[in-house]
């Protein structure tokens, strides 16, 4: 069985919610990459990519990717662009388990509509904007999501559906 399963997909999609229950349900532990670069770096996402940009983030993100990819037993939720980037999905399907949390772009709306978390891609958007924004960038990130080793409804799939796949590995 697989030492470590990395959860991807769009933001919003679920990763860290359902990535806890299935952490906890393996008894492993988690980690959200996000969470790990605020704490590595000691900023928040939003103010590294208002200071140094996009392209900064996403080489820290890179290494950081290389740095969890060394544990055991964990999951780890990555950030919704880390697969588009250098060769993060293709270390992941090399080091562990990857599942793709797929949902329809009126899904993922939805729960971002309602999401209180910042984020930086899609502050200030109106509601059609943003749609529209899901869409394209959803589009252009399917080519790397669909590399993932499964792919899960994210909308259905439960903490059961998420554990027969990783023991199925």
């Amino acid at each position: 069985m697989t030492q470590r399963v990395y959860l991807i997909g769009y933001m919003g999609s679920g990763k860290s919610t359902m990535g806890r229950w299935i952490a906890e349900a393996m008894n492993w532990n988690f980690i959200d990459l996000d969470h790990y670069i605020e704490n590595k770096y000691h900023k928040t996402i939003p103010q590294i990519f208002e200071e140094d940009g996009e392209t900064h983030f996403r080489k820290i993100e890179s290494i950081c990717l290389k740095e969890v990819s060394d544990i055991e037993n964990i999951i780890i939720g990555a950030g919704g662009g880390t697969p588009c980037f250098f060769d993060n999905m293709e270390l992941m399907n090399q080091t562990g388990l990857s599942i793709y949390l797929h949902l329809t772009p009126q899904v993922v709306f939805d729960r971002l509509m309602t999401s209180k978390n910042k984020r930086p891609l899609i502050e200030g958007k109106s509601g059609e904007e943003l749609l529209q924004f899901i869409i394209e960038k959803l589009e252009e990130r399917e080519l790397y999501y669909n590399k993932a080793q499964v792919i899960a409804e994210g909308a259905t799939w439960t903490v059961e559906d998420f554990l027969k796949a990783i023991r199925g590995a």
